[in-house]
């Protein structure tokens, strides 16, 4: 067990890694960070910003000497970092999770050995476009090429309506390795965050459903809107998945739902997770604070529901040229919970903050605060097409 006031390790500075140093400062830790943009996020919080490159020798050093403990913020840290450290220092999750997490080669790879199930796929390898595997049991068409590295929120994904479609969808990403997906008729997106320490003991937070808009996550609610069934399946893949990893930290599955009740596996994320952000307002404990304890060896908290809860993103297409949001009616709804992430340039597509909408006492689901959090984002869109500041 790793108590206070003992120093953790943060590789990474994004908004991730600012509610890590929050939660971690609360419980008494100090929290060095390492991230090579002078603004980030949790850089501004921790009690040491390590304005470095993530490869950085003199860095790993100094956190290797320092810390008790390190993890993650993202996964796309080098490969090697990550291995000179874990023969240094406990580095929890360690260099097989990230990896497997990193490739999405090596992750559906996993996911087969596991035998769960995922959507109709093959790889699409640098320097070769394959002959197509279709008809029964291979892929059908639309379907969707990503990159098998460094793709997230929409990014690095082409879509392809035919098979004539592939070399030039393939041309555009670069001639990369790539896994090549057949879309699914989906009825839900759902995810499940869950956390394990070192000696194996988990704790899962409630299922949740996502909506995404432009391959980025838009509004997440909570409970969603699945069968017990549903949610038990969903939660005991998420609890093989770390088991296999032997996992230390938290990790989020992200799961496609078909139209025919099937449950899919999308991806995996070896840290917190977007979606899970609910957690923050609606849950006895949140996800941050989870991942201290679980990386640290200490009890994990239960994970449990404590209102209906719609959390929806705030990207950068939400603030005015040259200003900022008016809050105004978020700050008057009092069940509204607003967060922004303190970062200081605003970008279409970039995550700025979000707004949770709690429910009421006695509430069965979250229908009636995802319209108030619809309603409140509608607001804050209207005002920039307006230009009303």
């Amino acid at each position: 067990m790793i108590q206070p006031p003992a120093t953790l390790g943060l590789l990474g500075g994004g908004q991730l890694g600012r509610y890590f140093v929050q939660a971690a400062q609360a419980m008494g830790y100090s929290v060095w960070v390492l991230d090579p943009d002078p603004d980030s996020p949790a850089g501004r919080l921790a009690t040491r910003h390590l304005c470095q490159a993530f490869d950085d020798t003199a860095a790993l050093e100094a956190l290797a000497g320092e810390c008790a403990v390190i993890t993650t913020e993202f996964e796309n840290i080098p490969r090697a970092a990550l291995d000179w450290l874990d023969a240094r220092v406990r580095l929890y999750p360690g260099p097989r999770a990230l990896a497997v997490a990193q490739d999405r080669l090596e992750e559906k790879a996993f996911l087969g050995e596991m035998g769960v199930a995922v959507a109709p796929w093959q790889a699409v390898l640098a320097g070769a476009v394959p002959e197509l595997r279709t008809g029964a049991g291979g892929l059908a068409f639309p379907a969707i090429l990503k990159t098998a590295r460094l793709g997230y929120d929409g990014k690095g994904q082409v879509r392809l309506d035919t098979p004539d479609a592939l070399p030039a969808a393939h041309a555009e990403l670069g001639q990369v390795d790539c896994v090549l997906e057949s879309r699914v008729e989906l009825e839900r997106e759902l995810s499940v965050l869950i956390a394990r320490t070192a000696e194996g003991a988990t704790e899962s937070f409630p299922v949740a459903e996502n909506a995404h808009r432009d391959g980025i996550l838009h509004l997440t609610q909570v409970p969603a809107r699945v069968g017990d069934a549903v949610c038990t399946q969903a939660t005991a893949i998420a609890r093989e998945v770390v088991d296999q990893l032997d996992y230390q930290g938290v990790l989020a599955v992200e799961f496609f739902l078909t139209s025919d009740g099937e449950l899919l596996v999308n991806e995996i994320a070896p840290r917190p997770h977007n979606s899970g952000h609910y957690s923050l307002d609606a849950c006895t404990v949140s996800q941050f604070e989870q991942q201290v304890r679980a990386v640290c060896g200490l009890g994990l908290a239960p994970a449990r529901l404590t209102t209906p809860v719609a959390m929806v993103n705030l990207l950068g297409d939400l603030w005015p040229a040259g200003g900022t949001p008016g809050w105004q009616d978020v700050l008057a709804d009092g069940r509204a919970r607003l967060h922004l992430y303190g970062k200081a340039v605003a970008r279409p597509g970039r995550k700025m903050g979000h707004i949770s909408v709690l429910g009421r006492p006695g509430q069965a689901d979250a229908s009636a605060v995802v319209a108030s959090a619809e309603d409140l984002w509608h607001g804050l869109a209207r005002a920039v097409e307006e230009g009303v500041a």
